[in-house]
């Protein structure tokens, strides 16, 4: 876990859950099918890739990131393409 290093804290991707909406999946991820997660918290857009486990009943953070701007349209939602 590296939230410690990261600016986003446990708390503010918790207090963002009502926000969520998923912006990509992995069906096929290597490990567990995956998702990658749009949210807002404390006036930020971040991205959370979680992954889902069926069999356990229940999903696991994966990485949380605020997400490159160069990388994604205005709204966080789709990729840009390659330049």
């Amino acid at each position: 876990m590296r939230f410690g290093v990261r600016p986003l804290s446990r708390e503010m991707i918790l207090r963002a859950v009502d926000s969520f909406e998923m912006i990509e999946s992995y069906p096929e991820d290597k490990y567990l099918p995956s998702y990658l997660i749009r949210a807002a918290s404390d006036s930020a857009v971040f991205h959370v890739q979680i992954a889902t486990d069926l069999d356990g009943d229940n999903i696991r953070i994966v990485t949380a990131y605020i997400p490159d701007p160069k990388k994604w349209n205005e709204d966080y939602r789709t990729r840009t393409r390659p330049r």
